[in-house]
């Protein structure tokens, strides 16, 4: 399935930036069943390509001068194969499959979670079922709710919310099958579909023996499709988000994002 993906980041500030650098995950990765068909990045100043640890395509952004302003604009066509119970293809992994095991401050398994998760798969989680199973005892627990937790909501403080986005249902499923020590990873991107969370969202991967990486759309409850396209993996949002930086000075900040993901018209 090809897509057209539009994708603009807007950042204003109330005062001047003296200094700004920004990590910028806005290319779809090189999975084997996704390809990039045309992208580009306008930015207002040169990129610097790079492939992290996690074999992300990533672009620095460095404004060394000062500016009120930052407009990122991504335009491009991706054609996106099919993926069978959310199955990856074998990839070349820079890091090991067991460095997704780690736990971290956004997907830390205390003990309600543990809980949570041996009361959702009392038998472990051994199969693809079983990973769909989790993702659906996960949305019946935490409610699509925009607007409720941001960016730095823990797996655990999501839990006792009780509602989230897609990242939080993403960071509590980490937090359940790595406490189980299986290793599992966050996955940004962008979804098509014609419901309302569209555009711009978050998953997980899991891996499971015998099978290899499955990828799960918690929020949705079901495997990963050809409508998933796939920017970047690591393991929690903080090292997948799409725009990430620091900057010097500019006050205030205020940022808006439009994301529009459209079938491409059949040729």
């Amino acid at each position: 399935m090809k897509h057209l993906i539009r994708h603009v980041t807007q950042y204003r500030y109330t005062a001047p930036v003296g200094y700004s650098i920004q990590t910028l995950r806005l290319t779809p990765r090189p999975d084997e069943h996704q390809r990039t068909l045309r992208w580009r990045i306008d930015a207002p100043g040169p990129l610097e390509q790079q492939v992290d640890a996690y074999g992300n395509i990533t672009h620095m952004l460095t404004l060394p001068r000062p500016h009120d302003s930052i407009d990122l604009c991504v335009t491009g066509q991706v054609d996106i194969a099919p993926l069978p119970d959310g199955r990856l293809r074998p990839e070349d992994n820079r890091l090991p499959v067991h460095a997704y095991c780690v736990q971290t401050s956004l997907t830390q398994a205390d003990d309600t979670i543990r809980d949570f998760v041996h009361r959702a798969l009392p038998g472990g989680l051994r199969s693809a079922a079983d990973v769909l199973s989790l993702a659906g005892a996960i949305s019946d627990r935490v409610a699509y709710e925009p607007g409720t937790t941001d960016v730095t909501t823990a797996a655990g403080q999501v839990l006792a919310l009780g509602h989230g986005v897609c990242q939080d249902h993403a960071h509590l499923f980490l937090a359940c099958v790595r406490g189980l020590g299986v290793p599992a990873r966050y996955v940004s991107g962008y979804l098509y579909t014609e419901d309302e969370h569209a555009a711009s969202h978050a998953w997980a991967d899991v891996w499971l023996a015998d099978i290899g990486w499955t990828s799960v759309d918690i929020t949705n409850r079901q495997f990963a499709s050809e409508c998933h396209c796939r920017l970047a993996v690591a393991r929690d949002y903080d090292s997948a988000s799409p725009v990430r930086g620091v900057r010097h000075g500019g006050g205030e900040e205020s940022m808006t994002v439009s994301v529009q993901v459209q079938a491409a018209p059949q040729q």
